[in-house]
């Protein structure tokens, strides 16, 4: 009995199904082969049944699964890969912000004024602007409500940083938000001062969620057109399958409303988010309305818990040691900030891995990675091995020792490779954290040598671009996209580390090894056909990467024959 098989009756225990596995064994028609592809570097075809894998070899075998029912695409020498995977993105918000008042990354002050200018006169008065992504390395000057009020003298507004865990607003979103002098920082966030102890208009971490909550939503139609543009972008990247880290209540709507429309094509791990009010007690009301949004490629099965912010000028990420350098406007950031105290962290894990839901962390600092790891560990005492392989995110730093320890505990290391070359937050990492510790910056070799397993997210839309290749890329060549310095060189990996991480490691951390993440014969038909072989080509080339067919259970969701977008 083959690994599908044994998964349909499992799982579905429809005869039926066990009937067009074993038929198509036996030999029956395909109804899809792809000709003339390479799959580890040899000539070779695929035969597709029922979104089954039937038969993977030369032409002349496959041939004999062939009928005049049969579709057969040449894909003229291109390289056929498994689906890839993205186990940490936000589609939604990148939907969202693609509408938005946008300007580049790595922005400064000037750039900005003139963005906003534009925005404004193109807005009623009144009426919010909401944008970003700046990071304060690159603005050029200390960030304070003057810039913005002078930009947009007659609207609230609103910028998200490059790290989405800071904004930047001007005084008429302070004043719709009552915020002033004497309003106290929330819990787990901060409300930066002058010194003469007015906001300056930077809201960090909780903080922010004063602005937020009071800015207008998104309509539901807005919801489900910017998720839709987000979803078919992903396709033509050959993203097959992705986890939606931050999923509250409308995304779960939206998506929905995209699979019951029968749009939604990939398969998607939803990530709720837990204890969202820093400030309040945790609201479970969306985790037990879960199963109201679950669709057949649509799983909330997942709990987002964020344990702490951002190693930037924000001094968030929870460390070990303490920043490096500078001086501190507040004590309490020294260390920054660990956000949910461990007894509470370790009794929510508990009772989430025994309900056999799966946990993201955001860890970006070692102290936060360690306290994702106790979590788990106390979990684990508890309920035994539950089958779920909670992922620790971001993971810039990770102390040593924790490294094994998360090997033993069953743990995932949940990496973002799109920020390990120089973009405009590394500058501000560097010097918050110091160069002794950039050494280890993201330590994903580290991870691997320990037998933890790793997987990638590219964070979009905190970082530009969703392009895996990028990610794959660099990976490897620990260096900006074609070419250029070393960041850590020390943290490199193989192509096939790679490519692996991006394949057979997201599938096994996502619960879907037995079906997903290979070219093997029983496998589901999820696979993408590009031009070029990650393993062979020029690895300065690798980002360039063009996706020619996206298929998803044998359907072809993609089609770009000349590679251009």
């Amino acid at each position: 009995m083959t690994t599908l098989t044994r998964w349909v009756r499992s799982l579905a225990g429809v005869p039926v199904l066990w009937l067009i596995t074993a038929a198509a064994q036996a030999g029956s028609p395909a109804d899809l082969i792809l000709d003339n592809g390479f799959i580890d570097g040899t000539a070779q075809s695929v035969a597709i049944q029922s979104g089954v894998i039937v038969a993977i070899g030369a032409e002349e075998d496959v041939r004999k699964l062939r009928s005049s029912t049969t579709r057969v695409v040449d894909v003229g020498g291109d390289v056929v890969l498994p689906g890839l995977h993205d186990m940490h993105v936000h589609p939604l918000m990148a939907g969202l912000a693609h509408q938005q008042c946008n300007f580049p990354q790595g922005a400064g002050a000037a750039t900005i004024r003139e963005a906003l200018k534009k925005c404004a006169g193109e807005k009623p008065k009144g009426t919010w602007i909401i944008g970003g992504q700046w990071d304060g390395a690159s603005v050029g000057r200390a960030l304070n409500v003057a810039l913005l009020d002078q930009a947009a003298p007659d609207h609230p507004v609103v910028l998200t940083d490059i790290s989405l865990h800071s904004l930047w607003v001007n005084s008429k979103a302070l004043q719709l938000a009552g915020i002033d002098a004497k309003t106290p920082d929330p819990a787990g966030g901060v409300i930066e001062r002058s010194r003469d102890g007015k906001p300056t208009g930077v809201l960090r971490e909780a903080a922010a969620q004063l602005v937020r909550r009071i800015v207008p939503p998104a309509t539901p139609e807005q919801n489900v057109a910017a998720l839709k543009w987000s979803l078919q972008l992903m396709l033509s990247y050959g993203i097959t399958s992705f986890a939606d880290a931050l999923a509250d209540e409308k995304a779960l709507r939206a998506y929905a409303a995209l699979a019951d429309a029968g749009e939604l094509k990939q398969r998607v791990i939803a990530c709720i988010p837990w204890r969202q009010a820093l400030d309040g007690p945790a609201d479970d009301s969306v985790i037990e309305r879960r199963n109201s949004y679950a669709r057949d490629r649509f799983s909330p099965s997942c709990i987002k818990a964020f344990l702490d912010g951002v190693p930037t000028d924000a001094h968030t990420a929870a460390m070990l040691a303490p920043y490096a350098g500078l001086e501190l406007s507040h004590d309490t950031r020294a260390r920054g900030l660990l956000l949910v105290p461990q007894q509470e962290l370790n009794a929510a894990v508990m009772r989430f891995d025994r309900q056999g839901l799966l946990v993201k962390f955001h860890a970006a600092g070692d102290g936060a990675v360690r306290s994702a790891l106790d979590a788990i560990e106390a979990a684990r005492r508890a309920n035994g091995y539950t089958g779920r392989l909670h992922q620790v995110g971001h993971d810039s730093f990770i102390d040593p020792s924790d490294l094994t320890r998360a090997a033993a505990l069953g743990a995932v290391f949940e990496f973002s490779p799109y920020i390990w070359f120089e973009n405009p937050i590394i500058a501000d990492i560097r010097k918050a954290v110091g160069d002794e510790r950039m050494r280890r910056w993201i330590p994903v070799k580290d991870a691997l040598d320990a037998q933890a397993l790793v997987v990638p997210g590219s964070d979009w839309s905190v970082v530009p671009s969703v392009n895996p290749w990028i990610g794959m890329e660099t990976l490897v060549s620990r260096r900006p996209p074609g070419g250029g310095p070393e960041l850590a060189p020390g943290q490199a990996v193989t192509r096939q580390q790679a490519l692996d991480m991006f394949t057979v490691n997201s599938a096994r951390a996502a619960g879907h090894a037995d079906r997903l993440g290979r070219l093997e014969r029983g496998m589901l038909a999820d696979l993408i056909v590009v031009d070029r072989d990650p393993l062979r080509a020029e690895i300065g080339t690798v980002h360039d990467t063009r996706v020619r067919l996206t298929l998803i259970n044998g359907e072809v969701v993609y089609q770009n024959d000349d590679g251009r977008r």
